[in-house]
């Protein structure tokens, strides 16, 4: 019996909102943090998927391997890009979530100013709203400085990188099993993140050894595999959009546990900016999933 995919996206929301949380009580620097989170999903992964899908990884294709690789490396920089603005000074843990939960409409507003696509009203006023959130909130961390505004073009970029790869990776997850398509794709992202450790200070976690391996450890088996490969594995009964809908709720998860673990409370206006982006990433997603199945009654009545 297949587990419910919705009970799993609501299983890898929980998980994922846990990230910025072990992430802030890490002492690592970014791309450290980065890295192990990857090498040890990787690791944990591989006999798994040697086990199991021996087999389908001996016959992938090289064309298939390649271009998996390279969605890795867009997960590797959304990784690198998002846990160094968590580090960046007065930026909060909603303002950074939320940002890099915005790929909806990110996505969506590029898609209909470079490529052309017609979006509905649903989409189209998502957008607007969302874009006035995410102003509201570079407003509100801008006030504090401008090195937290820093840290928001961080998470926004860090968004973009996460709505080209789930993207692409709707696509592969509708022929490649989930363990094999995740181990070339963290494979690629560990390696990208650890060239970029190594290259910019090395490989040595700060402060307590024991305590930050724990963290990436913990980073790794709930957030990574338990959040993101869960969220990978819904990507074969469920639509990108109905996943990036599902995103709204982990802002809210981390500044629920934010408040509650790290004592955090973003400012009036990051919150106002916060709601009114989380509305537009909802309106965004949901428009663009009605769009999707309107185009699919179309093909099939002809």
């Amino acid at each position: 019996m297949r587990f419910p995919p919705y009970a799993a996206i609501a299983f890898a929301l929980v998980a994922v909102s846990f990230s910025s949380i072990f992430i802030r009580w890490s002492d690592s620097p970014p791309l450290v943090i980065a890295a192990y989170r990857l090498l040890f999903a990787t690791a944990v992964l591989l006999p798994f998927a040697l086990a199991w899908h021996w087999k389908e990884l001996r016959s992938l294709p090289r064309k298939d391997v390649l271009v998996m690789a390279g969605i890795g490396l867009l997960l590797g920089a959304h990784f690198g890009l998002w846990i160094s603005s968590l580090k960046v000074q007065g930026v909060s843990v909603t303002s950074s979530v939320v940002l890099v939960t915005s790929h909806p409409i990110l996505v969506g507003a590029l898609s209909h100013l470079v490529l052309k696509e017609r979006i509905g009203r649903m989409t189209a006023a998502g957008i607007a709203v969302g874009i006035v959130g995410v102003t509201l909130i570079g407003i509100g961390d801008f006030g504090l400085s401008a090195t937290t505004l820093g840290g928001d073009i961080l998470a926004l970029l860090g968004g973009v990188m996460v709505g080209l790869y789930l993207l692409a990776g709707r696509h592969f997850r509708q022929r490649v099993s989930v363990l094999v398509y995740v181990l070339v794709v963290y494979a690629s992202a560990a390696a990208l993140l650890t060239v970029a450790a190594v290259a910019t200070g090395g490989m040595q976690p700060a402060g307590d050894v024991g305590r930050e391996f724990m963290l990436f450890l913990l980073l790794a088996l709930v957030s990574q595999i338990g959040g993101h490969t869960v969220y990978n594995w819904c990507l074969k009964y469920v639509t990108a959009p109905v996943v990036s809908v599902s995103f709204v709720g982990e802002p809210v998860g981390a500044a629920i546990l934010a408040l509650l673990l790290l004592g955090e409370k973003p400012s009036d206006l990051v919150i106002l900016g916060a709601i009114a982006a989380l509305a537009g990433i909802y309106l965004t997603a949901r428009g663009q999933l009605k769009m999707g199945q309107s185009n699919e009654k179309r093909v099939k009545a002809r």
